[in-house]
């Protein structure tokens, strides 16, 4: 049988539904797949996309740490990058990069200290 590895799907602590909404939602523009809490006072569980991207956002605290890091490998970083800057996020101006090891990068810090890249080959 030979072994194939999927994708990973990253796991990352928020602490405030509204604020990862206009984050996530608002700002990045991925949509929200699904939410799930054991009861109506539980910690949210929830899966956000963007095409083939998927993200876990977790209030529940043994789930992540804040302040992970994440590179996301994709392409079209320049066009990612315009449309997120015209959105004027009043929290974060993410800048645009090209890196010795031969990636163009901009990056973005959620309202949870989470760090995302977003990296293209060049």
């Amino acid at each position: 049988m030979e072994i194939n590895f999927n994708g990973v799907i990253p796991v990352l602590r928020i602490f405030d539904v509204a604020k990862a909404d206009e984050f996530y939602q608002g700002f990045l523009g991925f949509s929200v797949d699904w939410d799930h809490r054991f009861d109506p006072d539980a910690p949210l569980y929830r899966q956000v996309s963007r095409g083939n991207l998927i993200l876990h956002l977790s209030e529940h605290h043994g789930d992540a740490c804040p302040g992970a890091q994440v590179r996301v490998m994709m392409q079209g970083v320049e066009a990612f990058h315009r449309e997120i800057s015209v959105k004027g996020y009043r929290y974060m101006r993410p800048g645009l990069e090209k890196m010795p090891w031969g990636t163009l990068e901009t990056g973005v810090i959620d309202p949870f200290g989470n760090h995302i890249r977003f990296c293209e080959s060049v």
